[in-house]
């Protein structure tokens, strides 16, 4: 390609403004950046979890139940949508692993023996599968076997309905239905504390009182099937053998989570990019719109040479073009860093047998269409503006303006005002157009940063109110089966424990209308102390005689207000069909839940006192004690330790939500120094002249930088408040997007959000005071002075 003039001119022009370009440049590198580590993170998980699923026959609905014999199997096989159909036994277990003190749970699933399922197989890394006939074989999921370094051939030690049995471990596996390996009442996965075993059919049958009956059904479904006929279909048959509903994929933990994961980095995908590259938007705007401001004589220059409106708009569109692409590759770099990043992080907490983070070619050209529309959006109109004007009345120097005195001027401040100060103030009120767009980009650049430190406060937030506020006992028990209330005084006199409430919980499907949820019903004390309920004042509530308090997200996905009526269907024992009224609503961060008296749920139940576990809370100095008498207890199935889930959590958060939130805290300051830096290069280059003509007069150097610098520490306080509103509205849209049935980021502003704001910004215009002084040093008065008349 022959460079013509123009390209020329471009080449300089980039030279000239690199310093502005590159903090364009910053900006949008932020918004590709997030679009694509987003992009590329989600088309990782998305396929696979695909690849997983079908290569390893995940199935489509789970059915759980007391006991059915294996001869009903045949009549479920003849329902319409039936694809493929698996009878297993499932019973929880408790582990002992040689030097780990800790409780252990976990859940032991039966194989046919010595072969893979039909349904959920797995995929084995380590060993070989139990040999058929073997009763003490087992293979063990692998998060469990790493964290512990087992190795086909070691031994577990492990209680099934209450009976001790030593185990032999003769392979490690991954599963696609424990892809998210946490135990079912836990947020987060706890490699040490919970396991997933796989056994022979018969050996885990005659184990747990199973033989010739199975307690859970897989069912895949026939390609156009109609799922809910069939779950109907299932759950009226399988009632009468203890059926607790059938489940479909979203309501399997592992696949829950994961589902949420890839929701969040839709939203994250959305939101974020669009911020900043409407940011970019905005500030390649009001950039070019100056620039070509300034290049009027050169453009009319151009235009009476003969060059085409049409050839200029070009010119002035490859600029802005090739600050895009600049932005644009730094953003795919800055995103695939990212993205590997992530990599590390997401291997640790979803299991799938490969994930390979390859940055899609489709999202590369996706970012650029999105950078490339952002600046097309910001530029298109002053770069017509520029080029339709006629040769002769751009090569006029523009017109002088017709000032007076404003009302500031004529008020008593503005008389008490030194001169500096006036001057300041009149030019930013005899120009309100550019003062505003100045103080508009700034205070944008104030609300990301303040979103930024919206999510780091807001976590903390969510993980304080839920373990210091909620969850305040110390341990939780499970049993395995429901057990009298006479079994709390028995835990009242273990070592160590302080205070004792039980708990009865029971499936349910809540229905308002034509919506409905499948969750529990949790029965507690009518003032719980160690599980607290609370209001959207974070008050302990006391839980009412009759009716039910629901979360309140729960109520808004149910359409439901306080004194509606919910029909409850109880998915459990005689199956009763309940009518409660709601009488209040519970604010939690995590999870969503229904709860009542567990008196009044017991009689609802038309059962005696029975509870399905307790809380404890216990003396930390005799933890050890109180774990070896539960391990003696064989009613416990499961035993949580609190402190392990909010480290669990903690940790969690600390990995993925706020390390994002740390990258995009980085991202918004150097949009902040870039918006800053833009605003005031540009306004030493339209104030050249009038700043040379000062010294002229006789203003000194410092005299004149406080000029310059007062006007920028003006726009920089004018800005901060509007930037606060900023924050605010992109904090809420954020919140937003992210809540969800398994947590929600609570909506708090501390002081520290609206100060980190505040004090980014201003810790930006330092920076660029100093630079622009250099720049107010180096001025060339008479090169400034010069101008057509």
């Amino acid at each position: 390609m022959k460079f013509t003039t123009l390209h020329w001119k471009l080449l300089r022009d980039l030279l000239r403004l690199k310093g502005q370009a590159l903090a364009i440049a910053v900006v949008i590198a932020s918004g590709v950046m997030t679009l694509v580590m987003s992009l590329t993170v989600l088309e990782a998980l998305t396929s696979s979890r695909d690849r997983f699923y079908a290569s390893h026959h995940y199935a489509d609905l789970f059915a759980d139940l007391k006991r059915a014999p294996l001869g009903l199997v045949e009549r479920l096989e003849t329902l319409d949508g039936v694809s493929r159909m698996e009878p297993r036994v499932r019973a929880p277990v408790r582990l002992a692993v040689t030097g780990f003190d800790d409780p252990v749970r976990g859940v032991m699933l039966s194989l046919p023996d010595g072969r893979q399922p039909n349904l959920n197989r797995l995929h084995l890394l380590a060993g070989s599968l139990p040999e058929v006939g073997r009763s003490d074989q087992a293979v063990v999921s692998d998060a469990f076997a790493e964290a512990h370094g087992l190795v086909p051939g070691d031994t577990l030690e492990a209680i099934i309905d209450g009976r001790e049995t030593r185990l032999l471990l003769s392979g490690i596996a991954r599963s696609p239905e424990v892809i998210y390996q946490a135990a079912p009442t836990d947020m987060l996965p706890d490699y040490h504390r919970y396991a997933t075993l796989w056994m022979n059919q018969r050996a885990l049958a005659s184990a747990f009182g199973m033989e010739g009956a199975f307690n859970q059904l897989l069912v895949t479904l026939q390609a156009g099937a109609d799922a809910d006929t069939l779950i109907d279909e299932l759950d009226l048959i399988l009632a009468r053998y203890g059926g607790t509903g059938t489940q479909t994929r979203h309501d399997q933990q592992s696949h829950r989570f994961l589902e949420e994961e890839l929701a969040q980095q839709r939203a994250q995908a959305t939101i974020l990019p669009t911020i900043f590259l409407a940011v970019s938007a905005f500030l390649l705007n009001v950039v070019m719109g100056r620039i070509i401001q300034t290049q009027r004589e050169p453009l009319a220059m151009l235009k009476a040479f003969g060059y085409r409106n049409g050839e200029l708009a070009r010119h002035y569109g490859w600029l802005a073009a090739a600050i895009v692409l600049l932005g644009w590759a730094a953003g795919v770099l800055l995103g695939a860093w990212s993205a590997r990043g992530l990599a590390g992080i997401y291997s640790d907490y979803f299991r799938f047998p490969e994930m390979h983070f390859r940055v899609p070619p489709w999202s590369m050209a996706l970012a650029l269409a999105v950078a490339g529309l952002a600046a097309l959006t910001g530029t298109w109109h002053a770069v017509w503006r520029a080029v339709r004007e006629p040769p002769a009345e751009a090569m006029r120097p523009p017109a002088p303006q017709r000032f007076r005195r404003t009302w500031l001027e004529r008020s008593p401040l503005g008389r008490a005002l030194g001169n500096e100060s006036r001057i300041i103030l009149r030019h930013l009120l005899r120009h309100p157009t550019k003062a505003a767009l100045s103080v508009t980009g700034i205070a944008l650049s104030a609300g990301l940063l303040m979103m930024g430190a919206y999510q780091l406060s807001a976590v903390e937030k969510m993980l304080d109110l839920q373990y210091r506020q909620v969850m305040r006992m110390d341990i939780e028990l499970t049993f395995g089966e429901v057990t009298p209330a006479r079994a709390l005084g028995e835990l009242r006199h273990l070592p160590g424990v302080l205070a004792v409430e039980g708990w009865r919980r029971v499936p349910v499907t809540l229905s308002h209308g034509h919506r409905e949820y499948r969750t529990s019903l949790l029965g507690m004390d009518e003032q719980p102390s160690l599980r607290q309920v609370l209001d959207d004042q974070e008050r302990s509530q006391r839980l009412p005689a009759q009716g039910v308090m629901l979360t309140r997200f729960l109520a808004d996905h149910l359409q439901a207000e306080v004194g509606d009526t919910l029909q409850v269907a109880v998915m459990e024992g005689r199956r009763q069909h309940l009518q409660l009224t709601l009488t209040a609503l519970v604010d939690e961060p995590i999870g969503v839940g229904a709860y009542l008296q567990r008196d009044t749920l017991n009689a609802l139940l038309g059962e005696g006192p029975a509870i399905s576990g307790a809380w404890l809370l216990v003396d930390g100095d005799r933890q050890d004690a109180l774990n070896e008498a539960l391990n003696r207890m064989p009613a416990v199935a499961g035993i949580g330790q609190l402190a392990v889930a909010e480290r669990g959590i903690r940790d969690y958060m600390d990995e993925t939500i706020l390390m994002i939130a740390l990258v995009f805290v980085a991202l918004a300051a150097s949009i902040a120094f870039g918006v800053v830096y833009n605003n005031a290069r540009i306004a030493f280059a339209e104030r050249a002249r009038e700043l040379a003509t000062l010294r002229v007069l006789g203003y000194s150097r410092s005299e004149v930088a406080r000029i310059l610098l007062g006007e920028i520490a003006l726009i920089t306080a004018l800005a901060i408040p509007l930037g606060w509103l900023f924050g605010t509205g992109f904090s809420a849209l954020l919140n937003q997007a992210f809540t969800n049935d398994l947590f929600r980021v609570p909506m708090v502003l501390t002081p520290h959000a609206f100060g980190f704001a505040a004090t980014g910004v201003i810790a930006a215009s330092a920076v660029v005071a100093v630079l622009v002084m250099r720049r107010l040093g180096r001025l060339d008065m008479v090169t400034a002075l010069k101008a057509v008349e």
